[in-house]
């Protein structure tokens, strides 16, 4: 049985076969070589949450890239895929103008917190990249989003 789904970001529906969601839709990268544990991918709504070991990637699309980017580091957090499409969200919101734009957020823990790039692919010839990287980088800082995005993610206390 397939389910259709409307994408409140872009705007757009899609139908879906309900096996994409059974079993929590993780599927093992074979494309990533070394020891230890592979790299999983999740879909969630059209989104693919890539996770290797302490690293997630949030993408639309497989193999994403950053043409545009900029990095912060915030506390702690209990829930990486949560923080990340609420990252995502707003930088989509935040340059939903950008013609060809497409989000991508990395968020990575470590012993001194949680580092996140968020930026995206740029399908655009031409873009002002410094002044985009410049409006990704003030989002970031905002102190009312990021208060927003730690209360969703859950701020871990040691």
């Amino acid at each position: 049985m397939d389910r259709h789904i409307h994408d409140h970001d872009t705007g757009r529906s899609e139908g879906i076969a309900d096996a994409a969601f059974v079993g929590g839709g993780r599927v093992s990268d074979p494309g990533a070589g070394g020891a230890g544990r592979q790299p999983s991918r999740h879909r969630r709504r059209g989104w693919i949450e890539r996770r290797a070991g302490a690293v997630l990637t949030l993408s639309r699309r497989p193999g994403a890239r950053f043409d545009l980017a900029a990095a912060t580091r915030m506390p702690p957090v209990a829930a990486r895929g949560r923080l990340a499409h609420q990252i995502r969200q707003d930088l989509w919101r935040a340059l939903r103008g950008l013609r060809g734009f497409s989000p991508v957020v990395q968020v990575t823990a470590g012993p001194e917190g949680t580092e996140v790039i968020a930026g995206g692919q740029l399908a655009a010839a031409r873009a002002p990249k410094a002044q985009i990287e410049a409006r990704i980088a003030a989002l970031l800082e905002d102190p009312q989003h990021r208060a927003r995005w730690l209360r969703h993610a859950g701020v871990v206390h040691a």
